[in-house]
């Protein structure tokens, strides 16, 4: 049993299989996108919470060292999603808080949806973490149709 597709096949029914620098390139963007979404919605968890968001909250709510978080910080700056200053506080711009509360929105569907199925609470938050970066907007509506469901019944 193969355990990728055969290319000769791929290319007679029409599909182009991506090279490998392409597949790996691609898991690098949505790495990154899934570090950019674990902060912004830790800092907007630390603004809701006290005011503010520190860098030393930041590390050690994510489990990093404080120069890991300013080097994100300082991209998430470049990007557009942050405001800070050395040795002040961070903030979330109007498109980093977009995407915090998107990237909450998508945790708490997908947690709903793995209790809904009979996953322990504390699982279903351990698991969430990992799913809510990578599912797509069809299957994360379908969670949402069995979480409807499941508080009918």
């Amino acid at each position: 049993m193969a355990l990728s597709p055969n290319p000769e096949s791929a290319v007679s029914v029409g599909r182009k299989i991506p090279s490998q620098a392409e597949i790996f390139r691609r898991t690098r963007e949505a790495h990154a996108r899934e570090v950019a979404e674990d902060y912004l919605e830790e800092i907007a968890a630390l603004v809701a919470e006290t005011g503010e968001a520190r860098v030393t909250d930041l590390a050690r709510r994510l489990g990093v060292t404080h120069v890991t978080v300013n080097r994100t910080i300082a991209r998430l700056r470049e990007a557009g999603f942050v405001e800070s200053q050395p040795y002040r506080a961070i903030f979330l711009t109007d498109s980093g808080r977009k995407i915090a509360e998107e990237s909450k929105t998508r945790h708490e569907v997908v947690v709903n949806f793995l209790c809904a199925i009979g996953v322990p609470e504390a699982a279903a938050h351990r698991d969430a973490e990992g799913i809510e970066h990578h599912v797509s907007p069809e299957t994360l509506a379908a969670f949402a149709r069995v979480i409807a469901s499941a508080k009918k019944a």
